[in-house]
């Protein structure tokens, strides 16, 4: 089942003493993350974004109500999150959280690589998927073409090609 809140960063510091913070975006990049006016502390608690912009690859962000350091310093730590119901994605994109677990399968031999342990979103290029094999072991697979056909998001399953040697 789909969470109705996703996470989309962390509260990692205060900015000056009006109380702005300094934000972790888990989003596919910084400034996604500046394009919502209302985010979640946790399901019963929005919180309206006054302002919000990128600085160093960290957002700074205003909270309307949160106009002191201390203010401010007392959301340090604190996960924000998103409500799907706000996102639009385009049709061959998924949010990560919600494939996490999927078994993985390689459509060249027929047999399951693993599950799907983490989405490395790092690489320049593009994202990686991390794998736990069945042995234990992590393997590494480019989510990209040629390598990703299909993603079942009823089966829970995704789809793959490799090539010889890359696992």
């Amino acid at each position: 089942m789909q969470k109705k809140f996703l996470e989309a960063g962390k509260i990692v510091g205060t900015h000056g003493v009006k109380g702005d913070l300094r934000v972790q975006s888990w989003c596919d990049s910084a400034e996604t993350l500046c394009e919502f006016d209302t985010l979640y502390l946790d399901p019963d608690t929005s919180v309206a974004v006054a302002r919000a912009q990128v600085h160093k690859n960290i957002v700074l962000m205003h909270l309307q109500g949160v106009d002191t350091m201390e203010a401010a310093e007392a959301l340090k730590n604190r996960v924000l999150y998103l409500d799907r119901g706000d996102v639009e994605l385009p049709e061959d994109l998924v949010f990560i959280q919600d494939i996490l677990g999927f078994q993985v399968y390689d459509r060249r031999t027929g047999q399951m690589v693993g599950v799907l342990k983490d989405v490395l979103t790092s690489n320049p290029a593009h994202d990686m998927y991390e794998i736990r094999t069945e042995s234990g072991r992590l393997a590494y697979l480019p989510a990209a073409k040629p390598f990703l056909k299909e993603i079942d998001m009823e089966a829970g399953v995704i789809y793959v090609e490799t090539i010889e040697g890359l696992l």
